[in-house]
């Protein structure tokens, strides 16, 4: 039977894009389906993309509400939803230690840095200006902290020769495509 899964984002959606289209004809084919799209900001360009695609979106918009209305608002929306899988890509919002305990083991994040050695935003924008050979991608189970949840995997992305961080973030890119879908997938069986 299909599982579930609710996509968080904030912007362009670029994973949500790359994980439908695996729902539609790639490795998370007869795996799960996409319950809905969500998003703080109802400009991401993502919920157009999700829409188009015939996937249900919602939007609580956090601009200018206060931080425990807003959490308060999402997990009444994410307890209706009852995803068994909630996937944050590209999702600008620190969630609330209640929605964390909500759904304990379910809730999974992507990373651009080894978790171990940069958590927070500009992950790519810090290996760039710090000039490694090579970052990794790292996929997370999220917890009270700031990208500090256990890790579920991590792939390496080579920047050797990368000329500016356009192409560290496109080569960053590729790799997170196709590691997100793989991690969704090996968790939605263990489900």
């Amino acid at each position: 039977m299909n599982k579930n899964i609710v996509i968080l984002i904030s912007g362009r959606g670029s994973n949500m894009l790359a994980i439908a289209r695996n729902v539609q004809s790639g490795l998370l084919k007869d795996k799960c389906q996409i319950a809905a799209v969500f998003s703080n900001n109802p400009d991401a360009e993502g919920l157009a993309a999700a829409r188009n695609l015939g996937i249900p979106t919602c939007c609580i918009p956090s601009a200018g509400v206060k931080k425990q209305v807003y959490n308060r608002l999402l997990l009444n929306w994410l307890q209706k939803t009852g995803p068994d899988l909630i996937v944050l890509a590209g999702y600008m919002k620190i969630l609330s230690p209640e929605i964390v305990r909500a759904f304990p083991g379910r809730i999974i994040n992507i990373h651009p840095a080894d978790t171990a050695l940069h958590q927070g935003l500009h992950g790519y924008e810090w290996a760039w200006h710090e000039k490694l050979p090579a970052t990794r991608v790292t996929v997370h189970f999220v917890d009270e902290g700031l990208d500090t949840g256990k890790i579920i995997a991590q792939q390496e992305v080579d920047l050797t020769g990368a000329s500016d961080l356009i192409e560290v973030e496109e080569r960053g890119l590729r790799v997170e495509h196709q590691l997100y879908s793989r991690v969704i997938r090996d968790l939605l069986n263990r489900l």
